[in-house]
């Protein structure tokens, strides 16, 4: 069960603009060795490697309309999971009023808001590397502890990934099973972070059940063995409207030198930061569950919110939103979500009368 790079992702590359022709065969790091195209297949393969182009397809209702029923799709609808702090604790009671949200300076008309413990879908995208050895046994405690804190009816995945990514467990909510995806430990091997991300943002776009979405990344150190690099990866996340990213990088230890803790530390705030998640670094492994428990709470504790862009999808390019928070008797707060999104031009399939 395979996520490995194979030559489609040079083409997707060079057709989504992020490499030019000439530069693809260079993309991956020096001394990184092709690796052979696997035959990707649901039943070897069940989550789409980091070449799969995904699009992501709104929700829609059916409507009755004469002798047959129309279609319609909110291509303009924009889905925003915010956290709320003050300072470092989370905010819990505020209401729709006290939220604006801009984007490119715009500012929008929320259609609605929600403060519930929503269910979710999550993906334990967890280090395999050599390095992770001794650590995974606490790291395999906090991620089912996460998982046994969450809503009852979320439903997660495992991949686990050194310069490969396998996927372990597919979606479940059965602890058991996820504790035995969790379980195959072969560290090895160096550490193909930015494909093992890619890949299962893929797999929550293409196969979840709930719209919320999230992915809990844990390492030890910087990737050293993928074919994207950091932008791409936040790009292509991005693009797919993709998951909330929580990171934990256990970086300390004499695993790593200073430059390589501080380029993952940039990169793992990087992925969380511009996903609307938070990233983590404990000082030890003995940290680990307390922050587990931190991040399924602050999952449970999100408030959504949704509004319809004042730009047409027809209109190209990256959209940034700013949200802010303003309470009284609350002073400064901040809000933590996705720092913007790619719009999904409509297509003949997303808007199309359904014959009687």
């Amino acid at each position: 069960m395979r996520l490995s790079n194979n030559a489609l992702l040079a083409a997707f590359l060079a057709v989504t603009g992020l490499l030019l022709p000439a530069q693809v065969a260079t993309a991956p790091p020096a001394g990184t060795q092709a690796k052979p195209a696997p035959s990707l297949t649901v039943d070897s393969d069940p989550v789409r490697s980091p070449d799969a182009t995904v699009t992501a397809v709104p929700a829609g209702t059916m409507k009755k309309q004469g002798e047959g029923y129309l279609y319609h799709t909110d291509v303009e609808e924009v889905v925003l999971n915010a956290t709320v702090l003050k300072g470092t604790s989370l905010v819990e009671n505020l209401t729709r009023d006290d939220f604006t949200v801009y984007e490119d300076g715009v500012k929008q008309t929320l259609l609605s808001f929600q403060h519930t413990d929503l269910p979710v879908s999550m993906g334990l995208v967890i280090d395999n590397s050599g390095s992770m050895y001794r650590k995974r046994p606490s790291v395999n405690k906090a991620a089912l502890d996460l998982v046994v804190a969450s809503n009852p009816q979320d439903e997660a995945f495992v991949v686990n990934f050194s310069d490969e990514a396998f996927i372990d467990c597919d979606f479940t909510s059965n602890v058991n099973k996820l504790r035995e995806g969790l379980s195959h430990i072969d560290s090895r091997g160096g550490t193909a972070l930015y494909d093992a991300v890619t890949a299962s943002a893929d797999k929550l776009v293409a196969d979840a059940k709930r719209p919320k979405q999230v992915l809990i990344l844990i390492t030890d150190g910087e990737d050293n063995a993928s074919s994207l690099n950091l932008e791409q990866t936040i790009r292509r996340v991005q693009e797919l409207s993709g998951p909330v990213i929580y990171s934990i990088g256990l970086l300390f230890g004499d695993e790593n030198d200073r430059a390589s803790v501080r380029h993952a530390r940039r990169a793992l705030e990087l992925l969380s930061t511009e996903t609307g998640g938070m990233a983590f670094f404990p000082k030890s492994i003995d940290q680990i569950d307390q922050i587990a428990a931190e991040v399924a709470r602050d999952i449970r504790s999100q408030y959504t919110l949704v509004y319809h862009s004042t730009k047409p999808t027809t209109e190209p390019g990256f959209r940034r939103v700013e949200v802010t928070a303003e309470a009284k008797g609350m002073g400064k707060l901040t809000v933590l979500t996705r720092t913007g999104y790619f719009p999904v031009a409509p297509t003949a399939k997303q808007t199309a009368e359904v014959a009687r």
